[in-house]
C-alpha cells in the first residue's frame, strides 16, 4: 500500500519479555521505512534498542513468571509502570503500542487512551481460551488489537473491537521447504533412517514429568524397531545437566543429547514428540509430523481443566480446528499411548501425510510479512486517530 511518509514518528513502546523484543524490533524497523525520523521511548531489550529505543528501564525487571514472583515483585512494578505512565502522559507519543504482557500492558494502555493516545496492543491474550471476562478491560485499553493467529479476531469482532490479523514472524522467517539431510549433517547425525526428536520442554518441571515417559515409550518404539536413532536438545544448562543425570537410568537407550539447536533437530527428525507449547508451532512450520504431550501436577491440572475452556491443547490442532495431531494429555500421556501414536508417522503413511499436507496451508496462511503489516495498521490508527481529532 502505497502511503504518505511521516515526518518525525514518536512511538512508545513496552514489552517485557525476549519474545516481546523479538516481535517489537521487526514492527520499528518497519515504521521506520514510512517515516524520516523516528523516535522510541519506553521499555524494551537489545533488539528494540538497536532500532533506536531508549528503554526506561532495563527489560528484565518486567520479566516475571508464576504466581508467587510477580507478587514479591509487585511494588516494584507498580512504580515502574506509574513511571511509565506519567512519563508519557507528560510527554505524549504519536501512539503506544503494548507488546504482550497483558496483565502489565492493559491497564497501563486504558490510562494513556483516557489521554487521549492511540493504543495498540500486539499478541492477543488468550481470552478465546480463559479468563474472557478481560474481554471489557481490553475494550476500554485499545483502539486496535493485533493478532498473529487468524482465529484469534473472531472474540474481537464479536465484541466490536477493532483487530487485525498480522500474520506470524515465525512462518515469514521459515522457508516452506527445510532439508532434513543438511540439519542432519550439522547435528552429526546418520543421513540413513528415521530419526524420532524428543522435546520434553524448557522449564525444570516439564521436563520432570515428560523427560520420563518420552524416554520410555522410546524404549519401546526401539524394541520393535532397533535402527531408529534418538536426538533431544537441552534448551538451556540447567536443563542439560538434568538430561544428562537422566539419561544415565537408560544405559541401553542411546539418545544424542544436544546443548541447544531445537530448530535444527526437529528439522533433522521423522518424526516429534513433544510437549505441548509454542515449540508445536514451529514444528508445524518445519513440515515435521508430531505427537504432542503435557502432566502437570493433579492440583494444577484440576484447576487449569475448569478454567480453560478450549477443545485443544495443542496448537496446530486450534489452528486446524480438528484433532489433526495427537495430544496425549496428562493420564494419557503413558509410555506405551505415546509409543503408540508415534509408531504410524515412522512410516511415513497417511497419518503423517495428512499432518505434512495441514503444515502446508498454515504456513502459507501465517506468512504475511507481519512487520509490513503491523507498521501499516498502527499508521492506519494514527491517521484515523488524527481525523477524529
Amino acid at each position: 500500500m502505497q502511503r504518505n511518509r511521516q515526518g518525525t514518528l514518536r512511538v512508545g513502546v513496552l514489552a517485557g519479555e525476549a519474545s516481546g523484543d523479538i516481535l517489537g524490533s521487526r514492527v520499528l524497523a518497519a515504521l521506520a521505512a514510512h517515516c524520516d525520523k523516528l523516535v522510541v521511548e519506553g521499555i524494551g531489550g537489545p533488539l528494540m534498542e538497536a532500532q533506536g529505543l531508549s528503554s526506561m528501564f532495563p527489560m528484565e525487571r518486567l520479566s516475571v513468571m508464576g504466581f508467587v514472583e510477580p507478587l514479591k515483585r509487585l511494588p516494584e512494578l507498580l512504580r515502574i509502570r506509574r513511571q511509565v505512565f506519567e512519563h508519557f502522559r507528560d510527554n505524549p507519543p504519536d501512539i503506544f503500542l503494548g507488546i504482550d504482557s497483558p496483565d502489565f500492558n492493559l491497564r497501563l494502555e486504558r490510562k494513556l487512551r483516557h489521554c487521549g493516545i492511540p493504543t495498540a496492543h500486539l499478541v492477543s491474550p488468550s481470552v478465546w481460551a480463559w479468563r474472557r471476562g478481560r474481554i471489557e478491560k481490553i475494550r476500554q485499553s485499545v483502539d486496535l488489537m493485533l493478532c498473529l493467529f487468524p482465529f484469534e479476531t473472531a472474540i474481537y469482532r464479536e465484541n466490536h473491537i477493532p483487530v487485525r490479523f498480522v500474520g506470524h514472524p515465525l512462518a515469514d522467517e521459515l522457508p516452506r521447504a527445510v532439508d532434513r539431510l543438511e540439519a542432519r549433517r550439522a547435528l552429526g547425525l546418520s543421513e540413513a533412517g528415521e530419526v524420532l526428536a524428543l522435546l520434553p520442554g524448557s522449564r525444570s518441571g516439564e521436563v520432570r514429568m515428560l523427560a520420563p515417559l518420552f524416554l520410555q515409550a522410546a524404549r519401546r518404539l526401539r524394541s520393535a524397531q532397533p535402527e531408529l536413532s534418538l536426538v533431544m536438545p537441552a534448551a538451556n544448562a540447567a536443563r542439560e545437566t538434568e538430561l544428562r543425570q537422566l539419561l544415565e537410568e537408560y544405559p541401553d537407550l542411546p539418545v544424542n543429547l544436544v546443548s541447544g539447536r531445537s530448530r535444527e533437530v526437529m528439522a533433522a527428525a521423522t518424526a516429534v514428540l513433544l510437549a505441548s507449547g509454542t515449540a508445536t508451532l514451529e514444528a508445524a512450520l518445519l513440515k515435521r509430523p508430531m505427537v504432542v504431550a503435557y502432566r502437570m501436577g493433579a492440583l494444577s491440572w484440576w484447576l487449569i481443566t475448569r478454567l480453560v475452556h478450549t477443545e485443544y491443547a495443542a496448537l496446530p490442532n486450534v489452528l486446524a480446528g480438528r484433532a489433526l495431531v495427537p495430544e496425549l494429555l496428562q493420564d494419557a500421556a503413558s509410555p506405551q499411548g505415546l509409543a503408540d501414536a508415534v509408531a504410524p508417522l515412522l512410516g511415513g503413511g497417511s497419518d503423517a501425510a495428512e499432518q505434512l499436507q495441514a503444515f502446508d496451508a498454515m504456513h502459507r496462511e501465517l506468512a504475511r510479512d507481519y512487520a509490513s503489516i503491523c507498521a501499516e495498521a498502527l499508521l492506519e490508527l494514527l491517521g484515523s486517530s488524527a481525523n477524529r481529532g
